[in-house]
């Protein structure tokens, strides 16, 4: 490019050449927020009319071009650093020096984190989405299982038995709190920065107010240092969606072991098989689930580190932060996907699961509570049932396991164990059926208190559900308004 080239609408000739431009250029993976990106120009040129800073008519010229633009796509732009100095060259090729007018009383510093905040909120909303459906794939499930016996596990270990609608409670309580931290991330999120300009605000009568309302923004981010600066929103949405991940890939790994186990089969649909072995019938998808935990970590630490230790105000450092969310909140939106579809498909062998229930004298603890609960002390009922389990044999019924337990309480306290309870109460206590039924407290596995709760839950996923519906019905009425606002001028 020679001196006497016009250049782009930021650079012109002095600096649009060099072999560092192409480094610097984001404007392929801008592509994600190009929609978003002439939005933000509609909105600020329709500002900028309302209050006079721009000619009504100059205005209607450049918001014509702008939809020419979004017309001929991301793909007819011309180059430039970034997007937003593409669409402003593009523009002005369109309608001469006073396409530049777009520009007044803003930087692209202000400008990308409008757009990145606009293109976000919908994807935390997909993400948000996505968790509400998984939601729902537990709760259903559950529903249909509050009386299937399974067994329960600490360090992987046989622990005490629990129920299929138990376990599954146990992650829609964790998702529901993912639902909570993207929800919070999006109301940070949703905030404009417009009108910061680079850092220090603009002499220009601006109403900011005016812009977040006709994007759909629940106000403005007031300090425009802080405004143009601020990349905390990424580093909280990425933040949540890791946590996310991460119980994501709790569920996958339980999957995967109880599939192995025979407690439960895949779908096939969520099933793959070998290349050599034909009878296999592999977990892959759930296993790349597992996998994304990493990636959002990943982009986690890849993000943070970015930010960390970056002076204020701008830094283009920025520009190599934002690709982080982007992957993580498509990575894991997928995957929530996934286990959602895992989860409501699977098929859950109740016989097998109710014949392993008992399995590693799980019932132990009913047996020292049923103790304790009589008047013994519970340390030494403890010792009394640790002493039987030394010879209580996974096959044994509940009469053969009652005497062995008889005998340890002869040999621990100098006292059969019936001088303190009935044999038929110790019989149905080893029972992993009747030991689920009598963990009746709040948010036990016993048939009764997961029926309770279902209803609350149901509820909770209900309003949940209606939040997310009003949040995108906002977003899809200021874009509507937004559209008038721009015909009057067009």
């Amino acid at each position: 490019m020679t001196s006497d080239d016009p250049g782009t609408a930021v650079r012109r000739g002095r600096f649009s050449g060099g072999p560092a431009r192409e480094f610097m250029s984001s404007l392929d993976a801008d592509e994600r927020i190009f929609a978003a990106d002439l939005a933000v120009d509609r909105a600020h040129v329709v500002m900028l009319a309302e209050q006079g800073i721009v000619d009504d008519a100059i205005a209607g010229e450049i918001l014509a071009a702008l939809d020419d633009v979004e017309a001929a796509g991301h793909g007819a732009l011309p180059d430039g650093e970034d997007v937003h100095e593409a669409i402003e060259t593009a523009v002005i090729d369109r309608v001469g020096p006073d396409g530049g007018r777009m520009h007044t009383a803003r930087s692209r510093n202000d400008e990308v984190a409008t757009c990145i905040r606009y293109r976000l909120r919908g994807d935390v909303l997909d993400a948000v989405a996505a968790t509400l459906t998984l939601r729902e794939a537990l709760l259903s499930v559950a529903g249909e299982h509050t009386g299937a016996v399974m067994p329960g596990y600490t360090h992987l270990q046989p622990a005490q038995p629990t129920t299929v609608a138990h376990y599954l409670l146990s992650y829609e309580g964790a998702i529901a709190r993912d639902t909570e931290r993207l929800l919070g991330a999006y109301e940070r999120t949703n905030r404009s920065p417009l009108g910061a300009a680079a850092f220090a605000g603009t002499p220009f009568d601006i109403d900011r107010d005016r812009t977040a309302e006709l994007l759909g923004f629940d106000g403005v981010v007031r300090n425009s240092m802080d405004a143009s600066a601020g990349r905390d929103f990424l580093a909280e949405t990425t933040a949540a969606l890791a946590t996310h991940a991460t119980t994501l890939s709790g569920i996958a790994e339980d999957l995967i072991v109880y599939a192995n186990k025979g407690f439960l089969e895949l779908s096939d649909d969520y099933s793959s098989t070998s290349s050599i072995m034909p009878q296999k019938k592999n977990p892959d998808p759930v296993e790349l689930v597992r996998a994304t935990a990493g990636t959002a970590t990943g982009e986690l630490t890849g993000l943070l580190t970015t930010l960390k230790g970056l002076p204020r105000a701008y830094n283009l450092d920025l520009q190599e932060a934002t690709p982080h969310a982007w992957t993580a909140v498509d990575s894991v939106s997928d995957a929530t996907e996934v286990v959602a579809g895992a989860v409501a498909t699977a098929e859950w062998d109740e016989t097998t699961l109710a014949d392993a229930a008992g399995d590693g004298f799980s019932t132990a603890t009913g047996i020292a509570d049923l103790l304790a609960m009589s008047g013994l002390p519970f340390r030494t009922a403890h010792e009394i049932v640790a002493t039987a389990a030394t010879s209580i044999a996974d096959g044994d019924d509940p009469e053969t396991a009652a005497a062995k337990v008889d005998d340890a309480a002869r040999e621990v306290s100098g006292e059969s164990l019936f001088e303190h309870v009935t044999r038929a109460d110790v019989e149905r206590a080893l029972d992993p059926t009747a030991s689920v039924a009598s963990r009746d407290s709040v948010g036990g596995p016993a048939p009764e208190a997961v029926s309770d709760e279902l209803a609350t839950l149901d509820g909770r996923l209900d309003a949940d559900q209606a939040g997310l519906a009003d949040r995108r019905e906002a977003l899809a009425a200021a874009a509507d308004d937004l559209d008038a606002e721009v015909e009057k001028y067009v």
